[in-house]
């Protein structure tokens, strides 16, 4: 994997949300899971107002001496996404602070997204998108 983006966050709530660019729905309740899930985004619980969150991602292909996803940190969601204009966004929910990257065509990908510490210490996500395969 190559890293094609990256954004230092700082949040006031405790919520980073990705995926698809349009307006994440309402339903997209977080709970006390690390990270929870719908069609088009994914919200990822993080550590709020003690400093910068780092999100990278990353999409092959390998390249060699390339820095991918750290291995070290812990899957908390793994699953796929609808991007109907083949960008994914990155940011607070509070919409101050957004990444918009594109991927590739309109579609629906692969998504791995890894923390460092889930749950509310969690200071850098992972994000590993590929496109579905067959």
């Amino acid at each position: 994997m190559v890293q094609v983006a990256g954004i230092d966050i700082y949040v006031n709530h405790p919520v980073l949300h990705l995926g698809a660019t349009e307006w994440v729905p309402v339903s997209l309740a977080l709970g006390a899971a690390p990270a929870a899930s719908c069609e088009t985004h994914v919200a990822v619980r993080v550590r709020a107002q003690r400093g910068l969150i780092k999100v990278r991602l990353f999409t092959p292909p390998q390249e060699p001496g390339s820095e991918g996803p750290d291995e070290a940190f812990t899957t908390v969601f793994d699953g796929s996404l609808l991007l109907p204009d083949g960008r994914v966004a990155v940011g607070d929910i509070e919409q101050l602070t957004r990444l918009v990257h594109r991927i590739g065509d309109r579609g629906e990908f692969n998504v791995r997204v890894a923390v460092d510490s889930p749950g509310l210490n969690a200071t850098a996500i992972d994000v590993t998108i590929t496109e579905p395969s067959g």
